[in-house]
C-alpha cells in the first residue's frame, strides 16, 4: 500500500472516531510539500493566496538559513482557518507523524468553526479574499504611477499597526456616521439632564482604538489606492486577531484531542511509541516561559476531570486565553505546574511571587497579562486638534512601552497620516510625550 492510500485509509478512521466524540470541523483538504515548501508556507502564514510583501521573504529565508544550519526545527503541522480548512503534511515526516498531524488538524478545524472569537472571520470567503487583495496589489506595483515603492510603504506603515484593533472584534463606524447619530440624540434630548454635554464637532467623538481604520477614515491627504491597501491590511488583522486571542486554548484543544484520537486509533507498535515520545515532545513545560500546547492540554484535561467532557466543549465554545485561564485556573494548579513571577530590575531578574497561598493569585494575574492579545499595548486615538494634530495615549497598566519600538510606530503613524503625531504615555512612572 502506498503512502497516500495509508494517509486516506487513516484520515477515514480519524474522521469515524472524531464525528462520534461529537468533533464538529470544517472538511479538510490536505496537501503534501517537501520542507522548502513548508518553510514557504509558514513564511505566508499558509495562506497560498496572500499578496506579497519584503517581510514574508526575510521570514522565508530567515527560517530558511536557521534551518540548514540545525538552528530551527520546522512546525509539525500547518492549518488555516478556512472552509474548507488547508492543512500542508511534510513528506519528510513518518507516517506516526503525518497521522498525529491529522488527529491535530481536526482539533484545529473544531475549534476555529466553534469559538466565539472566530465567528467573523468569513472562513469561507478568506482565500478568494486575500486572492482578490493580491491581484489588487499586483496591479498597484505594476502601474507605474505607483510602483512597489510607494506600495511597500504603505503596508510597512500599516502592518506596524496592525494589531492596533479593539480587543473585542467590532465594526468601525465611519466618524460622520457616529456624529449625525449624535447630532440626532442631541436634538431627540437623550442628553438634557446632563452636566457634561457631548460635542459632535469633536472627533473622535469616542476615543478609538482602531487606529488604522481612523487614519483610512480620517486622514485627509490618502489616495483611494492607500485606504484601500489599509483596509486590506485591516482585514488580516481581523482574521489572525483570535488566533493570537486563543493561542493557549487552541493547540490546547488539538493536543487533547489528538491524544484522544491516537489512541483509539490503535496503532501498532512500530507507531505508538514514537507518537507518545513525539507528543511528550510537543506538550513539555518550556523553561522560563509558557508552552501554549502544555498549558492548554494540561487545563483542558482536568477540565475534564473536574466538571466532565461536556464543560471542556462550553470552554472550547465560548472563551478566549484570558477568560479560560481566569475561569478554569486553580490555587492546585498553579502549584502542580510551579509557576512563579518574576521581573527584570536593575539588570537583574528577581522572583517577585511564587504559587503559595498568598501568591497564586497574583502569579495568575501576571500570567493572564502575558497570554492573548495582552501583551499588545493598548493604544487609543484620543482626539485630533487644531492644526490635524493626531493625539494618541497608550493605557498604561504598570508596563512602560519600549521607546525605540514606540518612536518607529509613531513616525509609520506620521506617514500614514501625513500630519503631526503624538503620543502620551508614562515612562518610569513620569508623563513622557513621543
Amino acid at each position: 500500500m502506498g503512502l497516500l492510500q495509508e494517509l486516506e485509509n487513516y484520515d477515514s478512521k480519524i474522521e469515524k472516531l472524531a464525528k462520534e466524540a461529537n468533533l464538529d470541523w470544517f472538511p479538510i483538504v490536505y496537501e503534501t510539500c517537501d520542507y522548502y515548501e513548508m518553510i514557504g508556507n509558514m513564511a505566508y502564514h499558509g495562506m497560498p493566496t496572500h499578496y506579497r510583501h519584503w517581510s514574508f521573504g526575510k521570514s522565508f529565508e530567515r527560517t530558511h538559513q536557521m534551518y540548514n544550519a540545525g538552528q530551527a526545527g520546522l512546525p509539525y503541522e500547518l492549518i488555516i482557518n478556512s472552509d474548507p480548512s488547508i492543512a500542508y503534511l511534510m513528506e519528510e515526516n513518518p507516517l506516526y507523524l503525518q497521522v498525529l498531524i491529522m488527529c491535530h488538524c481536526v482539533g484545529h478545524s473544531d475549534f476555529f468553526k466553534n469559538n466565539a472569537a472566530f465567528k467573523h472571520t468569513n472562513p469561507s470567503y478568506v482565500i478568494a479574499r486575500m486572492k482578490n487583495a493580491k491581484r489588487y496589489i499586483d496591479t498597484l506595483i505594476e502601474d507605474p504611477s505607483i510602483g512597489i515603492e510607494k506600495v511597500e510603504k504603505i503596508l510597512d506603515s500599516a502592518h506596524a499597526l496592525s494589531l492596533q484593533t479593539p480587543r473585542k472584534y467590532v465594526e468601525y463606524t465611519p466618524q460622520k456616521i457616529r456624529r449625525d447619530g449624535l447630532i440626532k440624540e442631541i436634538k431627540a434630548g437623550k442628553f438634557k439632564n446632563d452636566i457634561l454635554q457631548p460635542d459632535p464637532n469633536i472627533y473622535p467623538i469616542a476615543p478609538e482604538q482602531n487606529i488604522l481604520a481612523f487614519i483610512a477614515d480620517q486622514s485627509k491627504s490618502l489616495e483611494d489606492w492607500e485606504r484601500e491597501l489599509i483596509d486590506i491590511v485591516l482585514e488580516d488583522s481581523y482574521y489572525f486577531m483570535p488566533q493570537i486571542k486563543t493561542k493557549i486554548m487552541n493547540e490546547g484543544w488539538a493536543s487533547f484531542w489528538h491524544y484522544r484520537l491516537m489512541h483509539e486509533l490503535n496503532l501498532p507498535d512500530g507507531m505508538h511509541l514514537p507518537f507518545l515520545k513525539m507528543h511528550n515532545e510537543v506538550i513539555r513545560p518550556h523553561l522560563g516561559s509558557i508552552n501554549p500546547y502544555h498549558l492548554g492540554f494540561f487545563l483542558f484535561n482536568k477540565i475534564e476531570e473536574r466538571h466532565g467532557l461536556e464543560e471542556c466543549f462550553i470552554a472550547r465554545e465560548s472563551l478566549n486565553d484570558e477568560s479560560f485561564l481566569r475561569q478554569y485556573l486553580t490555587e492546585e494548579d498553579c502549584q502542580e505546574l510551579n509557576y512563579f513571577s518574576f521581573s527584570l530590575k536593575k539588570k537583574e531578574y528577581t522572583v517577585d511571587d511564587v504559587s503559595d497561598k498568598s501568591g497564586w493569585l497574583k502569579v495568575k494575574e501576571d500570567l493572564i497579562k502575558q497570554v492573548g492579545a495582552n501583551n499588545i499595548p493598548v493604544i487609543y486615538v484620543d482626539e485630533v486638534t487644531a492644526g490635524d494634530v493626531l493625539c494618541l495615549r497608550h493605557d498604561h497598566d504598570g508596563r512602560d512601552l519600549e521607546l525605540n519600538y514606540a518612536d518607529s510606530v509613531v513616525n509609520h503613524i506620521v506617514s500614514l497620516w501625513h500630519g503631526p503625531v503624538k503620543l502620551d504615555t508614562i515612562i518610569e512612572e513620569e508623563h513622557f510625550e513621543i
